[in-house]
């Protein structure tokens, strides 16, 4: 930035700058424009100015630095009211210039930056020293950083050059362990090598053994099959001779038993035209009967809740299935639902029935097993157990309906046991005159085995 201006000689007009302006020395006559800036209104600025008149002053610097620079060097009347808000600003500085002694404690490039703006006679030299005070402080600064670096990299050499010292101490350490531990492993592979070459001779040696055993073991075997077709062409014989001997037996056997029977039909037909002759009926009283006496009663499914047993005791169920002729009727899935609910179906299906059979042998009572069919997405493929039958309700039959019709087809007085929580169930068979007995006590009979 150079200064050619026309005002009067007195005020240091004539005097030009003859290099670019120190960039601290910019720097702060930007501030000074920027401060001053906003004293002055629309009017007074210049065109180029106006658009950031309404910038704050430190967004004005940033944005407006260059064309507030420009400005001040080409418009002498824009230059002349900035030095007049800049006397307003700071009078001792300006003061201090117009009296040619500039203070000395003073910031060389504030002075300089306000010489630029005022043009005090010698204001050239005064931005000129300021630009070589500005850099022989840049040099100095730069000197002091670089003794820093320099400082620091020494240092960073002295650390390094330790570590060095130390990671060569560990790697050495670590070789000579590494050569002992080399030294030893060598020893080891040697060792082995010797146990490998004795492993070898007595596998030589045990596999000599192994082919003579091997021979041996063929001989015995040649001579235990001679041995045994010999044995085979006895047994032949012997069982010939059996088959003749039993042939024998039969023949002379069957003429006796013919003789037999013959005589036993000759006995029976007599007997029978004897009681066609006499018109005798058949005997359906016999003589104990006709003695006068009280007999004893029979024992019923009801009768065994009287013995002093809980309701919950298998030992109820295995009274009442000890019972002549016992009928157990299960509701299948009342029992299942109880004991392992969170099974699938087809599982709780195969589980009580592999557990009925198992009763049903123990007990050798008739097992009974109610499905309710409406659960069912497509009939079941199912080969019942031994000693149990499944049946499955149709559509539109629920199992206790059908339980109900098993019950009702029984013969007044035969022990039916009927198993179920189900309370309508139960209340429906005992009117019928079968026993109700809970899920839990039949399971408690599974568990018990």
């Amino acid at each position: 930035m150079a200064e050619t201006t026309g005002g009067e000689p007195d005020d240091g007009a004539a005097e030009v700058l003859d290099r670019p302006l120190p960039d601290g020395v910019r720097r702060r006559v930007v501030q000074i424009v920027s401060d001053g800036f906003g004293g002055l209104t629309i009017a007074e600025l210049p065109v180029q100015l106006r658009q950031y008149a309404r910038f704050a002053p430190n967004r004005r610097a940033k944005f407006a630095g260059n064309a507030m620079a420009a400005a001040l060097e080409t418009d002498p009347l824009f230059r002349q009211r900035i030095a007049e808000k800049l006397r307003e600003a700071q009078p001792e500085l300006v003061g201090a210039l117009d009296s040619g002694a500039p203070p000395p404690a003073a910031d060389p490039l504030d002075v300089a930056a306000a010489a630029y703006v005022l043009r005090p006679t010698g204001w050239v030299k005064l931005v000129t020293a300021a630009g070589e005070e500005a850099l022989r402080a840049d040099a100095e600064r730069a000197d002091e950083e670089s003794r820093a670096e320099l400082e620091r990299l020494r240092e960073e050499l002295a650390e390094a050059r330790a570590h060095t010292r130390i990671e060569t101490e560990r790697l050495r350490a670590e070789l000579e362990s590494a050569k002992k531990e080399s030294e030893s492993l060598h020893r080891k592979l040697r060792g082995a090598l010797s146990d490998v070459k004795r492993g070898e001779a007595a596998l030589r040696k045990l596999q000599g053994e192994m082919d003579t055993g091997r021979a041996e073991g063929q001989a015995q075997v040649s001579a235990a099959e001679s041995e045994s077709r010999r044995l085979k062409t006895r047994l032949s014989e012997a069982e010939a001779a059996l088959e003749a001997t039993r042939k024998a037996a039969r023949e002379g056997r069957s003429v006796e038993d013919m003789r037999v029977r013959l005589l036993l039909d000759t006995v029976l037909d007599a007997a029978q035209g004897l009681r066609r002759e006499l018109a005798l009926p058949p005997v359906s009283v016999r003589p104990a009967e006709t003695v006068d006496a009280v007999e004893p009663g029979r024992m019923t499914p009801k009768d065994i809740a009287a013995r002093a047993l809980s309701e919950n005791d298998p030992a109820i169920l295995d009274q009442l299935l000890a019972l002549p002729q016992a009928h157990l009727v299960v509701d299948g899935y009342n029992v299942t639902k109880t004991g392992y609910p969170q099974m699938p179906l087809e599982k709780q299906r195969l589980r009580l029935l592999g557990q009925l059979s198992q009763l049903a042998a123990q007990t050798g009572a008739e097992v009974t097993c109610v499905f309710d069919g409406a659960e069912l997405a497509a009939p079941v493929l199912l080969a019942p157990p031994r000693g149990v039958r499944v049946l499955f309700s149709k559509a539109g039959v629920t199992a206790d309906e059908l339980i109900r019709q098993l019950v009702r087809a029984e013969p007044p007085g035969r022990p039916v046991i009927v198993v179920s929580t189900d309370r309508e169930v139960a209340d429906g068979i005992a009117k019928a005159g079968a026993r109700p007995v809970a899920s839990v006590v039949l399971l408690k009979r599974f568990s018990r085995g």
